[in-house]
């Protein structure tokens, strides 16, 4: 499975222009690398709109989703710096999502992502898991290459102390993520099997977007680097 890991925090927001800056620091130089030295985050990757809303979005993958409700990651949350409690009392439009990786397919993650926003209700759900697997075949279009699925668990996703956020309407939704190497790849992918006339009602999306990677960090990352540090020392 091409996504490390079980589960996933993603977070979306954004930020006036005035604060832009310093909020891209702050995710450049604290945030990003503070969550993943948590025990059980595996990687994070941050993402910029190309066509979407909110601007920015972030996905966390985690060993289990135990991990993003843990002693450990609850007491990240309780004790922010001031920097991050600063930071996130500014965002805006938030949306922060607690999830399953339930379906995985491909290898590797693209420049390019694709995210499709479904509502399943208590009826459909198991029929909606099926059909989406018939779509999740990344080898079958150029310049994709992986598809996965993330289903909230909402007892977990919200808003958290001290950040804004606006009503968590779709609170069980679910989420396709399309790793691709060009942005125009992953939208013909989102327009052949999730928005155009052939798809299935049971399957129109809540919302559609494209994001372009920013850059991404890895546990990896963070250990060679303190290995670094303490060998120049």
């Amino acid at each position: 499975m091409p996504l490390a890991g079980k589960g996933m925090l993603l977070t979306s927001m954004d930020i006036d222009a005035e604060h832009e800056a310093d909020f891209n620091r702050w995710y450049d130089r604290e945030h990003l690398e503070e969550r993943v030295a948590i025990d059980g985050f595996l990687e994070a990757r941050r993402y910029v709109a190309h066509a979407a809303n909110p601007k920015y979005l972030s996905l966390y993958s985690t060993a289990t989703l135990d991990v993003l409700d843990s002693p450990a990651y609850r007491a990240r949350l309780a004790n922010q710096t001031e920097w991050s409690r600063q930071t996130m009392a500014r965002f805006k439009n938030m949306l922060r999502v607690v999830a399953r990786i339930t379906i995985s397919h491909g290898t590797g993650r693209g420049v390019a992502l694709g995210v499709v926003r479904l509502r399943p209700t208590a009826d459909n759900a198991s029929a909606l898991r099926d059909a989406l697997r018939e779509k999740f075949a990344p080898e079958k279009s150029a310049g994709i290459i992986s598809i996965h699925l993330l289903e909230s668990e909402a007892e977990l996703s919200g808003p958290t102390a001290g950040i804004p956020s606006v009503p968590n309407a779709g609170a069980r939704d679910w989420f396709v993520l399309i790793d691709g190497t060009h942005v125009s790849a992953v939208s013909s992918v989102i327009a052949e099997r999730f928005t155009g006339p052939a798809v299935s009602p049971s399957t129109l999306p809540v919302s559609v977007g494209t994001y372009c990677l920013m850059w991404d960090l890895a546990k990896s990352d963070i250990n060679s680097h303190i290995k670094n540090d303490l060998a120049s020392g």
